[in-house]
């Protein structure tokens, strides 16, 4: 049984690994290829269609729990993974109706994809695994910002435009990647829930499959319902009000991270033919920032009731410097630039070394604030995980869509000073909440 459950913990961090290695390598270079992209007929833009999958993903939140419910975990992330295939497969040859279609279809796919791989997770985890299995699964999932992002630096570096040849091989190997991914789900093993409910209903001399996925349905939509009303209560909870602010500064920075910033770098003249390679290198070193952060907060200060806020104040440090450092070495017309490059100078003469150290800081500020977040919700609510948890993503996903339909228009500079802002509201509210955590166990404590 062991083995069973940790076979299964690596496939699907694996299935994980590959269908993310396609839709984060796409994410991170999507406006760069939108804009390359010589097509009369295409006029798609990547920020619109990142804010369409984030804007959908937001409510399909609240009835993805049905879904897995019904049709079960195992086939919920297969169906997923094939509709993230689908949006990978548009690059190759992009139409503008199919890339909005599938950008909302993909939306559906990732609250229906996150939704079971939690349920799948847990169903296969026990209490003295669970750390372990969610440590594994964590690390193979961000290993995926890695490898594509490696590829694009060696078939971008030294190029100044993306030929379609190469858009084309680009996103054949990304396409090939996510449907290896979406294939891994095929050889996941029943995991103990699941055989229960087969012998449950076989014990109730086979009732007519008809029957049993009507039961299995009411009953999903019953336990959705009741869902909803803990999520609409807490809602309205000082706790859940307090913390928005620092929610929706981790959808503002999730955007900013995942896919404006390396569209600025491509798009500044100054780094030359080395700019469109470095997309490819500052997605990996966000991606090295994750990881470390996520090891050393996520695991380390787990424990500690007191270095939640020592976190989250260095995140929010770290993010500062960040913003501050490309606002002087990125031009402020990056994000908006029509053309592929933008020819403004910045404050300081750009460099790619100064340009790589934000990308790991802005990596290693979101581990701070998302790791203490999940800890903090996990605390206060280990009743009400499930509500609590929708309410977050729904929160960030809803700013990480506003986000990436604004940033097309609004310069750089008013872009992080806007960050700038909802991040420091954001660091005083979890103070707050803290606090009144703390404050409350003393008074429980003889």
């Amino acid at each position: 049984m062991a083995d069973r459950r940790t076979f299964n913990v690596v496939v699907l961090g694996l299935g994980f690994l590959f269908i993310f290695t396609a839709f984060t390598t796409c994410g991170n270079i999507e406006q760069t290829v939108v804009k390359s992209v010589e097509n009369s007929t295409f006029s798609g833009s990547g920020y619109y269609s990142l804010g369409i999958i984030y804007g959908v993903f937001s409510v399909s939140n609240l009835l993805a729990p049905t879904a897995v419910a019904v049709i079960g975990p195992k086939i919920t992330m297969l169906f997923s993974g094939l509709l993230y295939s689908g949006y990978i497969a548009v690059f190759i040859s992009p139409a503008t109706w199919a890339f909005y279609l599938t950008s909302v279809l993909i939306g559906v796919g990732a609250a229906m994809l996150w939704t079971a791989q939690g349920q799948f997770l847990v169903e296969n985890s026990e209490v003295s695994t669970i750390n372990r299995n969610t440590g594994m699964f964590w690390a193979l999932l961000q290993c995926s910002m890695l490898f594509g992002n490696l590829y694009i630096y060696f078939d971008w570096n030294g190029r100044t435009e993306i030929p379609e040849s190469s858009r084309k091989n680009i996103f054949l190997c990304l396409l090939i990647a996510s449907i290896l991914g979406t294939l891994s789900f095929l050889v996941l093993k029943a995991s103990s829930h699941e055989e229960e409910m087969l012998s449950e209903e076989e014990g109730h001399l086979l009732l007519p499959a008809r029957t049993m996925y009507k039961n299995r349905a009411n009953s999903a939509i019953q336990d959705a319902k009741s869902e909803f009303q803990t999520i609409l209560e807490l809602l309205k909870s000082k706790t859940i009000l307090l913390l928005s602010p620092c929610m929706a500064y981790s959808g503002l920075e999730l955007s900013f991270y995942s896919g404006i910033y390396g569209t600025c770098i491509g798009a500044t003249a100054q780094f030359g033919a080395a700019a469109k390679g470095l997309i490819g290198i500052s997605g990996i070193v966000v991606g090295v920032g994750e990881i470390v952060g996520g090891g050393l907060f996520g695991l380390l200060c787990k424990n500690s009731r007191f270095r939640r806020t020592s976190v989250v104040f260095l995140g929010m440090v770290v993010h500062f410097v960040a913003f501050y450092l490309i606002f002087l070495n990125i031009p402020d017309d990056a994000p908006v630039v029509l053309g592929s490059s933008t020819e403004r100078s910045p404050y300081l003469t750009p460099s790619v070394s100064i340009a790589l150290l934000c990308s790991f800081l802005l990596g290693l500020g979101d581990s701070c604030f998302n790791t203490q977040l999940y800890s903090i919700l996990g605390r206060v609510y280990a009743d009400q995980s499930t509500a609590a948890f929708a309410i977050f993503k729904f929160i960030q996903s809803v700013c990480a869509a506003v986000a990436f339909f604004y940033c097309g228009h609004l310069m750089l500079s008013w872009q992080l000073l806007l960050m700038v802002v909802l991040g420091f509201a954001g660091t005083l509210c979890f103070f707050v909440v803290e606090r009144m955590e703390n404050f409350s166990i003393d008074l429980l404590e003889p």
